[in-house]
Protein backbone atom coordinates (compact mmCIF):
# COMPACT_ATOMS: atom_id res chain seq x y z
CA UNK A 1 0.00 0.00 0.00
CA UNK A 2 1.21 3.35 -0.91
CA UNK A 3 1.48 5.85 1.55
CA UNK A 4 2.37 9.62 2.23
CA UNK A 5 5.80 9.87 4.02
CA UNK A 6 6.76 12.69 6.16
CA UNK A 7 10.95 13.44 6.06
CA UNK A 8 11.15 14.84 9.43
CA UNK A 9 14.54 16.63 10.11
CA UNK A 10 14.18 17.82 14.04
CA UNK A 11 14.71 21.26 12.53
CA UNK A 12 12.13 24.70 13.42
CA UNK A 13 10.06 22.80 9.99
CA UNK A 14 9.50 19.65 11.05
CA UNK A 15 5.83 20.51 12.69
CA UNK A 16 5.16 22.20 9.61
CA UNK A 17 6.13 18.47 7.28
CA UNK A 18 3.58 17.07 10.04
CA UNK A 19 0.85 19.37 9.44
CA UNK A 20 1.37 19.12 5.78
CA UNK A 21 1.68 15.27 5.78
CA UNK A 22 -1.45 14.74 7.98
CA UNK A 23 -3.52 17.37 5.71
CA UNK A 24 -2.23 15.15 2.18
CA UNK A 25 -2.84 11.42 3.89
CA UNK A 26 -6.67 12.59 5.27
CA UNK A 27 -7.28 14.20 2.04
CA UNK A 28 -6.27 11.39 0.06
CA UNK A 29 -7.27 8.86 2.59
CA UNK A 30 -3.84 7.60 2.50
CA UNK A 31 -1.58 6.12 5.57
CA UNK A 32 1.14 8.27 6.89
CA UNK A 33 4.77 7.43 7.71
CA UNK A 34 6.22 9.32 9.82
CA UNK A 35 10.65 8.66 8.80
CA UNK A 36 13.26 10.12 11.10
CA UNK A 37 16.38 9.18 9.32
CA UNK A 38 20.11 9.53 10.78
CA UNK A 39 22.07 10.71 8.29
CA UNK A 40 25.01 8.13 8.30
CA UNK A 41 27.62 11.09 7.44
CA UNK A 42 26.47 12.50 10.93
CA UNK A 43 26.25 9.29 13.16
CA UNK A 44 28.40 6.73 11.58
CA UNK A 45 28.06 3.20 13.20
CA UNK A 46 31.90 3.23 12.90
CA UNK A 47 34.65 5.39 13.66
CA UNK A 48 38.43 4.77 12.82
CA UNK A 49 40.77 7.31 14.79
CA UNK A 50 43.61 5.15 14.28
CA UNK A 51 45.49 6.50 11.68
CA UNK A 52 45.31 10.53 13.21
CA UNK A 53 47.14 8.50 16.73
CA UNK A 54 50.65 8.06 17.93
CA UNK A 55 51.53 5.16 19.87
CA UNK A 56 51.48 7.04 23.34
CA UNK A 57 48.52 5.97 25.23
CA UNK A 58 47.07 4.57 21.44
CA UNK A 59 44.77 1.86 22.63
CA UNK A 60 43.49 3.93 25.74
CA UNK A 61 42.80 7.14 23.27
CA UNK A 62 41.16 4.72 20.73
CA UNK A 63 38.86 2.89 23.49
CA UNK A 64 37.56 6.73 25.07
CA UNK A 65 37.01 8.19 20.98
CA UNK A 66 35.11 4.57 20.08
CA UNK A 67 32.93 5.27 23.32
CA UNK A 68 32.27 8.65 22.50
CA UNK A 69 31.39 8.46 19.23
CA UNK A 70 28.61 5.40 20.87
CA UNK A 71 27.33 7.65 23.24
CA UNK A 72 26.96 10.41 20.44
CA UNK A 73 25.13 7.79 17.95
CA UNK A 74 22.91 6.46 21.57
CA UNK A 75 21.76 10.12 21.71
CA UNK A 76 21.02 10.67 18.95
CA UNK A 77 18.90 7.54 18.34
CA UNK A 78 17.25 8.52 21.23
CA UNK A 79 16.29 12.20 20.05
CA UNK A 80 14.95 10.90 17.25
CA UNK A 81 12.86 8.52 19.13
CA UNK A 82 11.07 11.70 21.00
CA UNK A 83 11.09 13.30 17.85
CA UNK A 84 8.54 10.65 16.36
CA UNK A 85 6.42 10.26 18.99
CA UNK A 86 5.92 13.91 19.42
CA UNK A 87 5.11 13.57 16.06
CA UNK A 88 2.88 10.82 16.17
CA UNK A 89 1.07 12.89 18.63
CA UNK A 90 1.10 15.75 17.05
CA UNK A 91 -0.58 14.11 14.08
CA UNK A 92 -3.43 12.18 16.46
CA UNK A 93 -4.60 15.81 18.08
CA UNK A 94 -4.67 16.59 14.19
CA UNK A 95 -7.09 13.67 13.68
CA UNK A 96 -4.72 11.07 12.52
CA UNK A 97 -4.11 7.93 14.44
CA UNK A 98 -1.83 5.33 13.97
CA UNK A 99 0.20 7.48 12.18
CA UNK A 100 3.42 4.41 11.49
CA UNK A 101 6.78 5.90 13.16
CA UNK A 102 10.30 4.66 11.89
CA UNK A 103 13.60 5.87 12.22
CA UNK A 104 16.13 4.39 9.69
CA UNK A 105 20.21 5.00 10.09
CA UNK A 106 21.82 5.55 6.73
CA UNK A 107 22.08 8.11 3.76
CA UNK A 108 18.95 9.88 3.24
CA UNK A 109 18.91 9.93 -0.63
CA UNK A 110 19.59 5.88 -0.43
CA UNK A 111 16.75 5.71 2.06
CA UNK A 112 13.55 7.51 0.03
CA UNK A 113 15.15 5.88 -3.13
CA UNK A 114 14.39 2.24 -1.06
CA UNK A 115 10.88 3.65 -0.15
CA UNK A 116 9.84 4.63 -3.01
CA UNK A 117 7.82 2.46 -4.51
CA UNK A 118 6.09 2.63 -1.41
CA UNK A 119 5.65 6.31 -1.66
CA UNK A 120 2.70 8.12 -3.07
CA UNK A 121 3.46 11.71 -1.63
CA UNK A 122 6.85 12.57 -0.01
CA UNK A 123 6.91 15.86 2.20
CA UNK A 124 9.64 17.67 3.04
CA UNK A 125 10.44 20.90 4.61
CA UNK A 126 12.21 23.97 2.95
CA UNK A 127 15.13 25.72 5.23
CA UNK A 128 15.50 29.21 3.42
CA UNK A 129 18.95 29.46 4.39
CA UNK A 130 20.18 26.27 2.77
CA UNK A 131 19.07 27.69 -0.88
CA UNK A 132 21.69 29.13 -2.85
CA UNK A 133 22.39 29.04 -6.52
CA UNK A 134 20.05 25.99 -6.72
CA UNK A 135 17.39 25.15 -4.39
CA UNK A 136 20.09 23.38 -1.95
CA UNK A 137 22.10 20.31 -2.42
CA UNK A 138 20.06 17.48 -0.12
CA UNK A 139 16.44 18.55 -1.70
CA UNK A 140 17.29 19.31 -5.37
CA UNK A 141 19.22 15.21 -5.26
CA UNK A 142 16.10 13.92 -3.63
CA UNK A 143 13.55 15.84 -6.71
CA UNK A 144 16.63 14.41 -9.53
CA UNK A 145 15.86 11.08 -8.03
CA UNK A 146 13.01 10.54 -7.24
CA UNK A 147 9.79 9.53 -9.49
CA UNK A 148 7.50 10.22 -6.63
CA UNK A 149 5.54 13.83 -6.53
CA UNK A 150 7.63 15.96 -3.87
CA UNK A 151 5.27 18.38 -1.17
CA UNK A 152 8.37 21.05 -0.49
CA UNK A 153 6.49 22.66 2.64
CA UNK A 154 7.25 26.09 4.55
CA UNK A 155 7.50 26.47 8.06
CA UNK A 156 3.91 27.54 8.92
CA UNK A 157 1.05 25.42 7.81
CA UNK A 158 -2.23 26.12 7.04
CA UNK A 159 -4.49 24.12 5.23
CA UNK A 160 -4.41 25.22 1.35
CA UNK A 161 -7.31 26.91 -0.13
CA UNK A 162 -6.42 27.38 -3.90
CA UNK A 163 -3.82 26.33 -5.92
CA UNK A 164 -1.76 27.30 -9.16
CA UNK A 165 -0.78 25.00 -11.61
CA UNK A 166 2.65 26.64 -13.83
CA UNK A 167 1.91 25.51 -17.44
CA UNK A 168 3.50 25.67 -20.42
CA UNK A 169 1.73 23.13 -22.21
CA UNK A 170 4.34 20.42 -22.11
CA UNK A 171 3.85 16.34 -21.77
CA UNK A 172 5.16 16.92 -18.27
CA UNK A 173 2.45 20.03 -17.33
CA UNK A 174 -0.20 17.86 -19.63
CA UNK A 175 0.20 15.37 -17.03
CA UNK A 176 0.43 17.34 -14.39
CA UNK A 177 -3.02 18.69 -14.87
CA UNK A 178 -4.20 15.44 -15.33
CA UNK A 179 -3.15 14.72 -12.03
CA UNK A 180 -4.37 17.72 -10.07
CA UNK A 181 -7.97 16.73 -11.77
CA UNK A 182 -8.10 12.87 -11.14
CA UNK A 183 -6.20 13.35 -7.34
CA UNK A 184 -8.32 14.21 -4.07
CA UNK A 185 -5.91 16.09 -2.99
CA UNK A 186 -7.20 18.98 -4.70
CA UNK A 187 -10.52 18.62 -4.35
CA UNK A 188 -13.00 21.12 -4.60
CA UNK A 189 -9.90 23.65 -4.09
CA UNK A 190 -10.13 26.79 -6.69
CA UNK A 191 -7.44 26.14 -9.90
CA UNK A 192 -5.62 28.52 -11.46
CA UNK A 193 -3.99 27.54 -14.45
CA UNK A 194 -1.02 29.93 -15.60
CA UNK A 195 0.98 29.76 -18.77
CA UNK A 196 3.61 32.37 -19.80
CA UNK A 197 4.28 32.83 -23.28
CA UNK A 198 2.94 34.93 -26.51
CA UNK A 199 -1.20 35.27 -27.09
CA UNK A 200 -1.28 33.22 -29.82
CA UNK A 201 -4.05 30.58 -31.01
CA UNK A 202 -1.51 27.36 -29.92
CA UNK A 203 -1.20 28.77 -26.64
CA UNK A 204 -4.66 29.58 -26.23
CA UNK A 205 -5.36 26.06 -27.12
CA UNK A 206 -3.21 24.67 -24.98
CA UNK A 207 -4.98 26.47 -21.97
CA UNK A 208 -8.99 25.71 -22.59
CA UNK A 209 -7.04 22.10 -22.81
CA UNK A 210 -6.48 22.29 -19.40
CA UNK A 211 -9.48 24.29 -18.58
CA UNK A 212 -11.72 21.86 -19.98
CA UNK A 213 -10.18 18.93 -17.99
CA UNK A 214 -10.00 20.35 -14.92
CA UNK A 215 -13.77 20.94 -15.30
CA UNK A 216 -14.96 18.20 -15.99
CA UNK A 217 -14.00 17.08 -12.57
CA UNK A 218 -15.36 19.58 -11.08
CA UNK A 219 -12.62 22.66 -10.58
CA UNK A 220 -13.39 25.98 -10.21
CA UNK A 221 -10.93 27.14 -12.93
CA UNK A 222 -9.49 30.57 -14.01
CA UNK A 223 -6.76 30.83 -16.87
CA UNK A 224 -4.51 33.19 -17.49
CA UNK A 225 -1.44 33.99 -20.21
CA UNK A 226 1.44 36.38 -18.71
CA UNK A 227 3.88 37.77 -21.01
CA UNK A 228 7.26 38.62 -19.09
CA UNK A 229 10.04 36.58 -17.52
CA UNK A 230 8.79 33.13 -16.40
CA UNK A 231 9.68 33.20 -12.34
CA UNK A 232 8.95 36.99 -11.70
CA UNK A 233 5.31 36.65 -13.58
CA UNK A 234 4.51 33.44 -11.93
CA UNK A 235 5.72 35.18 -8.26
CA UNK A 236 3.36 38.10 -9.23
CA UNK A 237 0.47 36.32 -9.71
CA UNK A 238 0.58 33.90 -7.05
CA UNK A 239 0.91 37.17 -4.88
CA UNK A 240 -1.91 38.81 -5.91
CA UNK A 241 -4.21 36.20 -6.09
CA UNK A 242 -3.37 34.98 -2.71
CA UNK A 243 -2.84 31.33 -3.62
CA UNK A 244 -1.49 29.13 -1.42
CA UNK A 245 0.11 26.43 -3.22
CA UNK A 246 1.88 26.10 -6.53
CA UNK A 247 2.06 22.90 -8.49
CA UNK A 248 4.54 22.30 -11.37
CA UNK A 249 6.59 19.96 -12.99
CA UNK A 250 10.23 19.10 -12.29
CA UNK A 251 12.94 19.16 -14.94
CA UNK A 252 10.68 19.59 -17.91
CA UNK A 253 12.01 20.67 -21.02
CA UNK A 254 11.09 24.12 -21.66
CA UNK A 255 10.81 27.32 -20.13
CA UNK A 256 9.46 25.73 -16.75
CA UNK A 257 12.41 23.41 -16.89
CA UNK A 258 14.37 26.04 -15.40
CA UNK A 259 12.69 26.32 -12.34
CA UNK A 260 14.81 23.35 -11.19
CA UNK A 261 18.48 24.65 -12.33
CA UNK A 262 19.17 27.68 -11.76
CA UNK A 263 18.11 31.30 -10.19
CA UNK A 264 14.38 30.43 -11.49
CA UNK A 265 14.39 27.87 -8.60
CA UNK A 266 15.55 30.51 -5.68
CA UNK A 267 12.98 32.94 -6.80
CA UNK A 268 10.32 30.61 -6.33
CA UNK A 269 11.22 29.23 -3.58
CA UNK A 270 12.34 32.17 -1.75
CA UNK A 271 9.34 34.33 -2.56
CA UNK A 272 6.10 31.94 -3.26
CA UNK A 273 6.53 31.68 0.51
CA UNK A 274 3.89 29.01 0.05
CA UNK A 275 4.34 25.17 -0.44
CA UNK A 276 5.47 23.46 -3.96
CA UNK A 277 4.25 20.30 -4.97
CA UNK A 278 6.59 19.20 -7.69
CA UNK A 279 5.49 16.53 -10.27
CA UNK A 280 7.97 14.37 -12.63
Amino acid sequence: MTRVIASLDGTPVTDSITDHAVWAAQRMEAPLRLLHILDRAKYPTTADFSGHLGLDNREQLLSELAALDEQRGRLAREQGRRLLEAQQQRAAAAGLEGAEVLQRHGDVLETLVEMEEDTRLLVMGKHDENIGEHIGGRLETVVRTLRRPILVCTPTFQPPRSLMIAFDGSATTHKGVDRVAGSPLFRALPCHVVMIGSDNKKNQGQLQWARDTLEASDFVVTTQLLSGEVEQALCDYRKAHEIDLIVMGAYGHSAIRRFLVGSTTTCVMRNAKVPVLLLR
